[in-house]
């Protein structure tokens, strides 16, 4: 079992999530992988340990307190430091508020919103203990504005950039750094490939550059510390 710092990343599928995990293994951080399913993590923590990376992965409902809260007294059990934290899970739908219903609007809010306040929660623990760490929040458009067809998103999304304001202003005096960072745009991958061809080169998020902008953040100087940062690509309006 690795002893080295931990860098946790919770909501990992082909996407961000996994371009996250392989950047912060080439840090030499002990990368834990956490998704609903394990068949979105278990190919992302072989790609880590393959390069000579360490990493595990672990099938998690991040909207369940009890099973967030094993995964976290699983990685107490090691005596590894928890270094990083991202919150990267998304419960995104587009419905009618003629057609929704309350149980898909309360998954959204549960995804998008109070996931990330269970595993924000646990980080802080241990981040304010031990007076250092990282604790990153992955927003959207939607965090600022709540388009037609797009409230279930929104809601969770608006909830979840309220959460990471509240616990920077507490926890950065105590040292832990808490940021939100807002994906402006479509991120690569097969569901916009027909988009993709419409644009120039470039003209779609890179899920990899995305992960640096997050490695970045991590890495600041605590007297030049970031709260939001923006990412979108150079032709999107805004």
């Amino acid at each position: 079992m690795s002893t080295k710092p931990i860098a946790l990343v919770v909501g990992v599928g082909p996407g961000l999530g996994a371009s996250l995990g392989r950047r912060f293994g080439r840090e030499g951080l002990h990368v834990v992988l956490a998704a609903r399913q394990r068949a979105h993590v278990d190919p992302v923590v072989e790609t880590i340990k393959a390069k000579g990376g360490s990493a595990e992965g672990h099938a998690l409902d991040a909207t369940d307190e009890a099973s967030v809260e094993r995964l976290f007294s699983t990685l107490d059990a090691t005596g590894a430091t928890l270094n990083l934290a991202v919150y990267n899970a998304s419960g995104f739908m587009r419905t009618s508020i003629l057609d929704a219903s309350a149980a898909e609007f309360e998954r959204g809010w549960r995804v998008g919103c109070f996931g990330g306040f269970l595993v924000g929660r646990e980080a802080a623990k241990r981040m304010a203990k031990s007076g250092a760490g990282t604790i990153l929040f992955t927003g959207a458009t939607a965090s600022w504005r709540g388009s037609a067809q797009f409230f279930n998103f929104a809601v969770g999304k608006f909830g979840l950039r309220a959460l990471a304001e509240s616990m920077a202003r507490e926890l950065q005096p105590k040292g832990v750094h808490v940021a939100h960072i807002v994906i402006d745009g479509q991120i690569q991958s097969e569901r916009y490939a027909p988009l993709a061809k419409e644009r120039p080169p470039d003209g779609l998020l890179d899920p990899d550059a995305i992960a640096e902008t997050y490695w970045q953040l991590h890495r600041q100087h605590r007297s030049a510390w970031t709260f939001e940062q923006e990412v979108r690509p150079w032709v999107e309006k805004f």
